[in-house]
């Protein structure tokens, strides 16, 4: 698994929105990517709906989010649809970025519940991993840029 410290491996896909992304396309804002193993299971639909519940609170830090599963992309906008979810999702069926990141499961073909800060170079900064305590992604994920903004220089105080 990818720690702080390592840069981001880049990556090209289409999006549940239709979009066609690249992350290095976001560099210039903090990225969080959350990797969850499958749509519509409990707890990975939990951790769904409370980044979508603060999803307007992330990007008041010029934060984007991404949410990727092993899922294909069909069932990344069916599970974007269902629970309103604005941000983008990506399916990784191929599990090409999940192998990128080194969030596969050893002996299931699924992800781990990994979520990464990336800073605006595209360097990871944060990483939480917490299978079963979904709450502490968006908690882990909102003290982190908390403290970026805290440390960010204010204009004319340099």
């Amino acid at each position: 698994m990818l720690k702080v410290g390592d840069t981001a491996p880049d990556f090209e896909t289409v999006t549940s929105d239709g979009r066609k992304i690249r992350l290095s396309d976001l560099r210039g804002r903090p990225v969080v990517i959350y990797f969850f193993p499958k749509a519509f299971t409990p707890n990975c639909t939990t951790e769904t709906i409370r980044f979508r519940d603060n999803y307007a609170e992330l990007q008041r830090f010029g934060a984007e989010v991404l949410g990727i599963s092993t899922d294909g992309l069909d069932t990344q906008c069916r599970f974007a649809t269902r629970h309103d979810v604005s941000f983008p999702l990506i399916g990784d069926d191929d599990r090409r970025i999940c192998r990128d990141y080194g969030v596969l499961w050893a002996l299931i073909p699924l992800a781990k519940r990994v979520t990464f800060v990336i800073d605006e170079q595209g360097v990871i900064e944060r990483v939480l991993h917490h299978e079963f305590q979904v709450s502490k992604h968006l908690d882990g994920v909102v003290q982190q840029l908390e403290r970026r903004a805290t440390l960010k220089p204010r204009p004319g105080s340099e």
